[in-house]
Formats: structure tokens, sequence, C-alpha cells
């Protein structure tokens, strides 16, 4: 188990969002946080902890400057996400980014887009692609959630759809949306599911909040799963001190 940080921008400023609020016109968004530093401390701040495989992800428009500086920052240290097209997916990779995520390209009108899927692996190669399936329960079936996690797909997270799309991919990113940024704790059986069906490298991202909570994650996960911890470290206005999780994983790792 390795701690992966995050790097989340909105409108150009590292915050901590509850991340269901956002892309609805007549909801608030929610911000537990935002910081007075830049993309940029926050990357070189991973970088003096040797802290690899953590992610920047872009939150809507105004936001790939920034980005594009943290990258800079730290190159090849950090993924990146958020809009990521076949398209422009290599000028992140040749702006420094080890990784792209991708959710929202290559799943529309509710369905995988093969082709779409395939271009970007002929575009970059899979092993600079993370695919972010994070997702949302719904009649006792995972489901993922596209569109800044507004809408369903009909792609649902089991043994078998994770075995298909691995094939395709370097790693996995799934956010536990419906506890993500609200520090109310994880999502359990998500992560049990993750940690029985996932055979590449997979980083959890959702409501641990403490270093008990931390425990249990690798004790449920069998230390097989990554994480990421967001509004609860210190570094974020939360009350988890980020060098102690930091000590934590490499004691473990």
């Amino acid at each position: 188990m390795n701690f992966r940080p995050c790097i989340d921008l909105h409108d150009g400023k590292v915050k901590q969002i509850v991340g269901s609020t956002l892309g609805y016109d007549n909801k608030e968004v929610i911000e537990n946080f935002t910081s007075d530093q830049d993309a940029a401390y926050y990357a070189s701040l991973f970088q003096q902890n040797k802290l690899t495989g953590g992610h920047v992800i872009m939150l809507g428009p105004g936001n790939e400057e920034a980005a594009i500086r943290a990258l800079h920052a730290y190159p090849n240290g950090l993924q990146i996400g958020g809009g990521i097209t076949a398209d422009n997916a290599q000028k992140y990779i040749d702006s420094g980014a080890s990784h792209v995520i991708v959710t929202s390209y290559i799943f529309h009108d509710g369905l995988l887009d093969m082709n779409r899927l395939q271009q970007l692996v002929k575009e970059i190669g899979k092993e600079h692609l993370v695919i972010d399936l994070s997702c949302r329960k719904r009649n006792d079936k995972w489901y993922v959630v596209t569109d800044k996690w507004t809408k369903f797909s009909d792609f649902e997270v089991n043994a078998q759809s994770l075995k298909e799309i691995e094939a395709y991919c370097d790693e996995l990113l799934i956010h536990a949306v419906d506890v993500e940024g609200k520090r109310g704790g994880m999502q359990e059986e998500l992560v049990r599911d993750l940690a029985e069906w996932t055979t590449i490298p997979t980083t959890y991202a959702g409501g641990v909040r403490s270093l008990d909570d931390l425990k249990k994650f690798e004790a449920i996960s069998n230390g097989k799963l990554h994480v990421t911890i967001g509004s609860a470290l210190s570094i974020f206005g939360g009350d988890l001190d980020f060098q102690t999780v930091v000590n934590y994983c490499e004691g473990i790792s």
C-alpha cells in the first residue's frame, strides 16, 4: 500500500471540494479548503517526500496553467486528469506527467467507447494511461459515474469488467463518490471488492480521515490497494497530519 497524494484544481487554485457537488447549475459547490499555496508548491512537497503516483485533477476550465506548473515542478512524478482526450494527452506527457487519467472521454451516452479508448492507447501507450472508474452504488451494484459525477453510466464495476478494462491501462483510480470529500469514513464494501477484483495497481479515494481509518483500510484491502487522502489531511486544512501519513505508509510499503 502506497500513499498517493492529490492536487485538485478549481478556478486555478488548489482546493478540496466535495466532488459530488460539482457539475450542477442549481447546486452550490461545497469547498472544504482553498490553499494560499499554488499547485507547484504541493508538487515540490510530494517530490521532497518521495511520493509517486499522485494525481493533479483539473476541475473545469482555467486550471491548465497551474497544472502544467505542477508537472514541471515534479517531472514524471504526477498523473493528470480532467478534460483529457486523445488529441491533448501527449501534450501532458511531454509536459512531465507520468500518466494521464480519463473517465468522461471514454464514456458517453452511458457506454464505454472502445474506439476512443483504443485511440488513446495508440496515441500514448497503455503504460501512460490511468482509467478512472469512480463509482456509486445503484440497485446494489457499483456503476461508473461521469460528467463530474452527475451521470450514471451503464458500466458496472465488477470482477469481469475490471479484467477486461485492465488490458488497456497501467493503473486504475477509483473514487467512492458517495463519501469522497465528506470526511465521514471510507466505503468499506467497495474497498473489499476492489481488493478482490483488481490485478493492476489501483488507487482508492474517499472518506479516509484518520490514522485508524488508514490502518483499517490496509487491513480490509490486505495492503493491495493504494490510497488517496484529500480533505482530511493537515496540508489541506484537515486534522490528519500529512507527515504521519507519509511515515506510516513508508513503514509498511
